[in-house]
């Protein structure tokens, strides 16, 4: 977990590794950046902590985190409020409000705010959108709130800042707009890019190379993400999309998808000591948790998992896409469609989708329930939440949630895991709570690795 320290004598807080030296009676640590802001200290000019990745740890309490989750999401822009973010984890504004104070050390729309800010000030180093665009790709609500917020939270207006990027920040990119995400020391990009390979939906998601890539829709448009190695600290993220409006939440999902909201640390070091996944978690210290960009699109891919090895279930998913998604021409690495909104799913019924009639009626009947305000089918929703909705069983409900972020879920249905776990001997899987995805993580990788050799050369 990133540590930030706070210099009471100058007002400032740095990131960890900072070449300041003040005294250490003068010191106060905080352990996440918009914490250090809501105690009324700005960002250093010299790390510059705003650029660092800073996830909630996976030892936070399940319903904080779902709140964050809900607050990536969005859930506190265009007038969201605390009061609702807290009736939609089941509990009072105030109590939530404790919770994030004990835990996070801010309240829910500070760490939105700093969200914003930071997000922000990164567009302001990296590219050249004017600042007004800046604004609104941050999830602000007008220019004159975006000038509040970076004053309040970095003592300097947005033009200021922009003046202030040195030269090596900006990114180029041919095509597109280049930005940096953050991910914490050791993140296993290797690890993350071979799984999404092997999940890839034809037409929809590519992996060559080193590269990633998938179409989206923002507001009814297509675009194209490609994601890339960037340094020891950051990823690349290269969006091409119709306009700049609430960039931070398409940004947002792909590090939703990546893994790159939760620090895995505290589970990591719990389960390095375990006797049968010691070795896995020794292997790839930095492995994430997958997460998923579309709900809708994880659930179809559990209810065609079931018997299905990974590759059969890609291709239904690519047939799905090719008959009812939008065509997207001209895009590179196969990319041809848009994977279809549940409601034109639901609207198509189950004779379009070309499955087998039972899995067809079952996918069907997740579209209809994975679109509108109040959907279960979300990201941050944990499995007992899903159990019931659209008909999903116990088994399909840990699938899908494994993937929408239930740090607690363990997707046993998966042939990847059943694999891993039929190989190591393990029998007993019920032993790795509260960090059961994780597990399940490292297990799933290592069933990947016997499939792939398996069908390898000699």
């Amino acid at each position: 977990m990133t540590t930030y320290s706070a210099v009471v004598t100058t007002g400032i807080y740095c990131r960890p590794g900072c070449g300041s030296k003040p005294l250490a009676r003068n010191l106060r640590a905080f352990g996440h950046a918009a914490a250090a802001e809501a105690a009324g200290f700005r960002a250093c000019l010299r790390c510059r902590p705003y650029r660092v990745a800073g996830p909630i740890g996976s030892d936070a309490p399940e319903l904080v985190c779902r709140a964050v989750r809900m607050i990536i999401g969005g859930a506190l822009d265009h007038g969201g409020t605390e009061a609702a973010l807290a009736e939609r984890v089941g509990l009072s504004a105030r109590h939530l409000r404790r919770l994030f104070q004990q835990h996070l050390g801010a309240s829910p729309d500070q760490l939105a705010r700093s969200r914003r800010a930071h997000f922000a000030r990164r567009l302001l180093d990296d590219s050249d959108l004017t600042v007004l665009d800046i604004a609104f790709a941050s999830g602000f609500g007008s220019l004159r709130q975006f000038n509040r917020t970076m004053r309040e939270v970095f003592h300097a207006s947005p033009t200021d800042l922009r003046e202030r990027r040195r030269k090596a920040d900006r990114l180029v990119a041919d095509g597109g707009l280049a930005l940096r995400l953050p991910v914490l020391p050791g993140y296993d990009w290797d690890a993350a890019r071979a799984f999404l390979a092997v999940r890839a939906v034809p037409g929809v998601e590519s992996v060559a190379g080193e590269v990633y890539r998938r179409t989206v829709t923002v507001e009814g448009a297509p675009g194209l993400l490609e994601i890339l190695p960037g340094g020891t600290d950051h990823l690349l993220l290269r969006a091409h999309l119709p306009y700049w409006e609430g960039l931070i939440h398409v940004v947002d999902r792909a590090g939703q998808l990546l893994g790159l909201d939760t620090d895995h640390t505290a589970a990591a070091t719990a389960l390095r000591g375990d006797a049968d996944l010691g070795g896995l978690v020794r292997h790839r210290p930095g492995l994430a948790v997958p997460g998923a960009w579309s709900a809708f699109e994880i659930a179809a891919r559990a209810v065609l998992s079931r018997g299905r090895e990974a590759g059969e279930v890609t291709s239904w998913l690519g047939r799905i896409a090719r008959e009812l998604g939008t065509p997207v021409p001209g895009l590179p690495g196969g990319l041809s469609h848009l994977f279809p909104e549940p409601a034109t799913v639901e609207a198509a019924g189950p004779a379009r989708l070309g499955l087998p009639a039972r899995e067809a009626a079952a996918i069907v009947a997740v579209a209809g329930a994975a679109h509108g305000e109040d959907t279960p089918l979300r990201y941050g929703a944990r499995a007992e939440e899903l159990v019931g909705v659209a008909g999903l069983d116990t088994e399909l409900a840990q699938l899908i949630a494994y993937r929408l972020g239930d740090g607690t879920a363990f997707p046993g249905g998966d042939p990847a895991l059943a694999a891993a776990l039929e190989d190591l001997g393990i029998t007993r899987e019920d032993r790795w709570r509260p960090w059961s995805a994780l597990a399940a993580t490292h297990l799933i990788c290592h069933g990947d690795t016997l499939a792939r050799s398996a069908v390898s050369p000699l």
